[in-house]
């Protein structure tokens, strides 16, 4: 893996236009983005998409993961699924602030029927812009990680 900062992106097929404009938010910010689709409106189920961009960070090739569906919590429960992924919905700053400084979250998951673009992209930064605080918190965190 390379130094440089890479994130995977990907939901369902309802929510391509908010994952692109993410995408390009995410990008002029620095990241490297590996959107691992889908590229059309063609039905197709969400827990692929999920687990497949949770794949992307368990195995070290992304630190980082945005994925979505309409309400972000299908998608959310298919990347929670894979060893190493913490992985959260969130719909306003502080919760997407608090996963990563008390969670040590590395996935974040958005609801694109439930959130506007521009609630989501301040979601995305708020998100991207804190750090795990360690300390107490990671006592906990080693608490919910799968035996």
């Amino acid at each position: 893996m390379s130094d440089a900062k890479r994130i995977v992106l990907s939901s369902d097929h309802a929510d391509i236009e908010l994952r692109q404009t993410i995408a390009k938010h995410v990008a002029a910010k620095g990241w490297d983005v590996v959107d691992i689709g889908p590229m059309t409106s063609e039905s197709t189920h969400y827990p692929i998409h999920g687990e497949a961009a949770a794949q992307k960070v368990a195995s070290g090739d992304c630190q980082l993961g945005i994925i979505l569906c309409g309400t972000g919590q299908g998608i959310m429960m298919a990347a929670n699924k894979v060893k190493g992924i913490r992985c959260g919905v969130c719909s306003d700053t502080f919760s997407a602030r608090m996963i990563r400084q008390h969670n040590d979250a590395n996935m974040l998951s958005l609801g694109a029927r439930v959130t506007g673009e521009g609630l989501a992209l301040d979601i995305v930064d708020a998100f991207l812009d804190a750090e795990f605080e360690g300390g107490r918190h990671a006592t906990r965190v080693a608490m919910i990680e799968p035996s």
